[in-house]
């Protein structure tokens, strides 16, 4: 696969000559609406490999040493001579590079008492490139017990993709995570015993292979309790050939101060769990004001303390699948940004004939759009080029894997580079 930005005057016949390749292919894996493309925006291109222009000062030694391939096999590949100058802008053919293996974990979140056709078919469509399908989520009671999420089909798809399902718990109540609640359950004995017996029990039945937990927003004089429980939890999974898993905010520093990190001992979850998700997204988000939503910059601080605390074959990044658009001017408490996909995003700059641009530092995508109304708007998102800065990440830090908030949102370029670079950990 190739990631191509689109440049003033190209078109997708103009793009397909350029890779030998055919307008119907592209066209066909960007799901693009419409032929009409937009200057800055970033397009998959299904070919076999890839291809490189030459650049002003490159040599094949330079070009060999970026894509880790020797001097002689890039001559070889591309019938030129070594020590010939090469001219700037000739095509070079790279192959595609050996692929290694990486866990994916999806969360998936039905909304209501059943599991939309939409929601169902993402799962369906997915699963395929998932290690793990978590259903976001069993909610804790203040008894111990679980409210369960619909689950439809989603232990028929598992199976049939070979895929696991995740067991995720969270402390939500009232929609919101409840800092009353999880200290309960934390810590009232009676209550945890019963809790800890319903999520191993239902797990067991219902043949999942992980156990997942994601509570947030923690008292810190809980902390330990916190750690004493998961302890607890993974002896008793352990028993039944089932793994422990956790979540946990994105944190700078073991002194980070703020209701959200402080209970979250990276050290210590590092120790009991068997694999640990990052959460690493929502810079950007809803309520705040306009930002990438998971800058690359910000992400790699987070990844790099928490290698100093946890093995990095325990570690899955975090990767948002959404973005959002906000109103300008944003005030803090009145103004609400919009969750889109990608591919949303994308229509919204088409239908307003804007240009995509492309921050650097934070690796994401953003425009600006006047409305129907006369209003001022900005939208980050994510494409092709922002999530292959992960999977470099990824590579860079030989970390385990990555784990997306969340399916049922249309991101086709995500999943065309995912395939294309990775060999998914399956089930046996």
């Amino acid at each position: 696969m190739q990631i191509h930005v689109v440049q003033q005057g190209e078109t997708l016949f103009s793009i397909a000559n350029l890779y030998s390749t055919s307008v119907f292919s592209i066209s066909e894996a960007n799901e693009l609406p419409t032929p009409n493309l937009l200057v800055g925006q970033a397009l998959v291109i299904p070919i076999f490999g890839q291809y490189y222009f030459v650049q002003p000062n490159d040599s094949l030694y330079t070009i060999s040493q970026r894509f880790q391939l020797s001097v002689e096999q890039l001559a070889r590949m591309n019938r030129v001579q070594i020590n010939m100058p090469l001219p700037i802008g000739l095509r070079l053919y790279i192959p595609p590079r050996e692929k290694s293996i990486l866990t994916t974990f999806g969360y998936i979140e039905p909304i209501g008492d059943t599991v939309s056709p939409a929601l169902e078919m993402a799962a369906e469509n997915n699963s395929e490139l998932l290690t793990y399908l978590a259903p976001f989520s069993y909610r804790a009671n203040r008894d111990g017990s679980l409210s369960a999420p619909p689950l439809n089909r989603f232990i028929e798809i598992a199976k049939q993709h070979k895929t696991k399902l995740a067991f995720v718990v969270s402390n939500i109540e009232e929609g919101a995570f409840s800092t009353e609640l999880a200290h309960i359950l934390l810590t009232v004995q009676a209550v945890q015993q019963n809790f800890m017996d319903h999520i191993v029990n239902n797990a067991v039945k219902d043949g999942f292979r992980d156990v997942h937990m994601d509570f947030e927003f923690i008292r810190p004089e809980d902390r330990e309790a916190y750690n004493n429980f998961m302890e607890k939890l993974q002896s008793r999974l352990h028993e039944k050939g089932i793994t422990l898993s956790v979540a946990l905010a994105p944190k700078t520093s073991s002194t980070q101060q703020g209701l959200l990190y402080e209970a979250h001992d990276y050290q210590r979850q590092g120790e009991i769990n068997d694999f640990v998700v990052l959460m690493t997204y929502e810079w950007g988000y809803s309520a705040g004001p306009p930002l990438p939503v998971s800058p690359i910059n910000e992400v790699e601080k987070v990844l790099q303390y928490a290698l100093t605390e946890i093995p990095k074959e325990k570690i899955l990044l975090g990767q948002n699948l959404y973005g959002y658009d906000w109103t300008l001017p944003f005030v803090q408490g009145e103004s609400f940004a919009r969750a889109l996909s990608p591919q949303q995003a994308l229509q919204i700059a088409l239908d307003h004939k804007v240009q995509i641009q492309y921050d650097t530092t934070a690796q994401a995508p953003f425009f600006e759009y006047t409305d129907e109304n006369g209003r001022e708007h900005i939208v980050w998102f994510e494409d092709a080029r922002s999530i292959q800065a992960k999977f470099n990440l990824i590579r860079h830090y030989e970390l385990r894997g990555i784990a997306y908030w969340k399916l049922g949102l249309s991101f086709p370029q995500n999943w065309l580079l995912l395939e294309d670079q990775f060999t998914i950990e399956k089930e046996n």
